[in-house]
């Protein structure tokens, strides 16, 4: 009989008898193979979203496009002294929450993971990438937390937090995102989102509803940091929105990306500054429940897959989009 992969590969519904295979604890498919099945799905994403970007440069080439200086994106809402310190969004009923779960997440990045026997296993390490998990489990689900250190050159934590927290860019660095829905703007750094994603058989399809809120940090820096930004995400029952066709499973997240600039030990406050003087330290923090049931050693074999080419692949965007722009602090 042709693999899982194969038939994947070739769009084929796999069914076992009569009984079509479904995501579930009684599901009929060996863990290897919903492993194997899952990874050709996403393998499949990519390749179809790398064609786009393909198609979408070379028909930016052939065109004469108007381009939107990079100065131009804080001469709005996003250049106000306001944003970014939640002053605009304090008025509203989630701020007691945004702003609790925001200082929690903050001082969750800045602890290290140690060296003391508390939980934390690397399971990344690929140059400047390093990965850390807690294997934890919650009602037989997978609920590994995950913190992640990089460092990138070129661009700074403003302009990071920026591409992760604007929902225009999402859908070009994200590779399962199918749509995503603003459902509030609470305030130009606070908002509150509906997030579909592309279905992987044989895993059900997946949304999340959450807030997310973009916020300068002015306290705790390190002597030599520049600035410091972050974006934090967390899932919400506020204004309940249902699926969007009433099938996903909804996950449930808590993610916080903080990112530092460093300037080189020998900058003269004043001089001017190239992109070769920039360094951003990116620290990513994620607990993520993603609803429904998927075997547990394939999860995690997911994640170990996933979580590296994500990071490399978001901060690898960034670079591109950033690299012939004015610098943006």
């Amino acid at each position: 009989m042709p693999s899982v992969r194969f038939q994947w590969r070739c769009g084929y519904k796999l069914q076992h008898g009569k009984k079509k295979i479904v995501e579930g604890p009684h599901s009929t498919l060996p863990e290897d193979e919903f492993f194997d099945a899952v990874e050709t799905g996403l393998e499949k994403i990519e390749e179809d979203m790398q064609l786009r970007f393909k198609l979408r440069l070379q028909s930016q080439i052939s065109q004469t496009l108007v381009n939107v200086p990079h100065e131009a994106v804080a001469e709005g809402e996003e250049a106000r002294e306001e944003f970014g310190t939640g002053a605009e969004a304090k008025s509203h009923a989630l701020w007691p929450e945004i702003d609790r779960v925001c200082k929690e997440q903050l001082h969750y990045a800045r602890e290290g993971v140690g060296q003391d026997g508390n939980g934390w296993q690397i399971f990344a390490d690929e140059g400047e990438i390093k990965m850390y998990k807690r294997e934890e489990e919650v009602n037989g689900m997978v609920m590994d937390p995950l913190k992640a250190y990089h460092s990138v050159k070129g661009v700074t934590a403003r302009e990071m937090c920026h591409y992760f927290f604007m929902p225009e860019f999402r859908n070009d660095w994200e590779t399962t995102l199918e749509d995503c829905t603003i459902l509030e703007k609470i305030s130009a750094d606070t908002l509150l989102f509906l997030q579909t994603h592309k279905r992987i058989w044989p895993a059900s399809q997946r949304d999340a509803q959450f807030w997310s809120h973009m916020r300068k940090i002015n306290d705790g820096l390190d002597p030599d940091t520049r600035d410091m930004w972050v974006v934090c995400n967390n899932s919400t029952d506020y204004a309940k929105q249902e699926s969007k066709n009433g099938k996903c499973v909804r996950i449930f997240l808590t993610v916080i990306l903080a990112c530092q600039t460093y300037l080189p030990e020998d900058y003269v406050k004043g001089q001017p500054l190239s992109r070769d003087d920039l360094t951003c330290k990116v620290t990513y923090c994620s607990v993520v429940n993603p609803g429904g049931w998927a075997p547990a050693s394939a999860l995690r074999a997911v994640y170990k897959r996933e979580y590296p080419k994500f990071l490399k692949r978001f901060t690898g965007y960034v670079i591109d989009q950033c690299k012939d722009k004015p610098i943006m602090f």
